[in-house]
C-alpha cells in the first residue's frame, strides 16, 4: 500500500491536553447558559431591583425586592455568581453585595432609571428578550436541517424563515401579536443604541453620502439621528425591510 493511501495517524493527546480538551468541550457545550441566565435576570428584573436599591443589593435584598421564595436564595446566589463571572454584575470581595456594571446599567427598566436615555442609548431589555426568545433558539436548533435541505435557487430562505415560515423582521406579526411587538421593540432599541456615539466616532463613513433610505422596519430613529448630524444628507424612511430584497446587488439574509 502506498504511503499516500494510508490513513493519517492521530497524535495521542497527553493527560494535560485531555483535561484541557474536556474543559473546552464543556465550555462550548454549556455556553448557552450565559445568555439564558442573562434572560432570566432580565425577566426577574434584577438590574432594576439593584438600581432601585441605590445601586447595590445583597441576596436577601434581592429576594425581598423580587418577591422570591426565601428557599430560592441559595439558587439565586448561584445565578448571580455566574452573572458576575459573565460581567453582567459586579460583586464585593465577599460576594455578598452586587452592583450594576455598564452592561447591566442598560438593562434597567427605562421607567425606573433616573436617566433612561444616555447619549442615545435606550434600555436594551427588549433586544435581549427578542434575541433570546424561543423563536431564535428554535432557529439555531434547526441549523443542521437547514444545511441539509436542498432549497430551490436562487433565493433560499433564511434559517429563521425555514423554521418558522416568516422572515424575522418583516412578517413577525404571523408569529402572534406579542411576539411581533417584542421583535419590533427589540429592533427599535437596537437601532437607537448608542447611535450618537457611532455618528461621532465613524463620521468618515458618511463622507460623500448625499441621500439614504432607512429600510430597517423600525420607526426611523437611525434616519433622524443621521439627518441631525449631517443636514446635507437627504433621508427617507421605509417601514418595509423587504425593499432591500429588490435592491440589485444587495444581499440581506437574516
Amino acid at each position: 500500500m502506498a504511503a499516500s493511501d494510508q490513513a493519517p495517524s492521530m497524535l495521542v493527546p497527553t493527560d494535560d491536553e485531555m483535561l484541557q480538551t474536556q474543559a473546552e468541550l464543556w465550555r462550548h457545550t454549556l455556553s448557552y447558559l450565559t445568555s439564558m441566565t442573562l434572560r432570566c435576570a432580565v425577566h426577574l428584573g434584577i438590574p432594576t431591583a439593584i438600581h432601585r436599591h441605590g445601586g447595590a443589593a445583597s441576596l436577601p435584598d434581592l429576594v425581598t425586592a423580587l418577591s422570591l421564595p426565601t428557599a430560592k436564595l441559595p439558587f439565586l446566589r448561584r445565578l448571580m455568581r455566574l452573572l458576575v463571572h459573565s460581567g453582567i454584575f459586579a460583586s464585593d470581595d465577599a460576594g455578598t453585595t452586587y452592583r450594576l456594571t455598564p452592561v447591566s446599567f442598560f438593562l434597567v427598566d427605562g421607567a425606573a432609571a433616573a436617566v433612561p436615555v444616555v447619549d442615545g442609548h435606550l434600555s436594551q431589555v427588549p433586544h435581549v428578550l427578542a434575541s433570546t426568545s424561543r423563536h431564535c433558539l428554535d432557529t439555531v436548533a434547526g441549523l443542521a436541517g437547514w444545511f441539509r435541505e436542498d432549497f430551490p435557487a436562487p433565493s433560499p430562505p433564511s434559517p429563521f424563515e425555514h423554521v418558522h415560515g416568516v422572515t424575522p423582521l418583516e412578517s413577525t406579526a404571523r408569529l402572534g401579536p406579542e411576539d411581533a411587538a417584542l421583535f419590533q421593540e427589540g429592533l427599535r432599541v437596537y437601532d437607537a443604541s448608542g447611535f450618537a456615539v457611532v455618528l461621532r466616532e465613524c463620521r468618515d463613513v458618511f463622507d460623500g453620502v448625499e441621500s439614504l433610505t432607512d429600510c430597517g422596519g423600525g420607526d426611523g430613529t437611525a434616519a433622524r439621528a443621521i439627518a441631525e448630524a449631517f443636514p446635507h444628507v437627504k433621508c427617507w424612511t421605509s417601514p418595509r425591510i423587504a425593499l432591500l430584497v429588490y435592491c440589485k446587488g444587495l444581499l440581506v439574509d437574516v
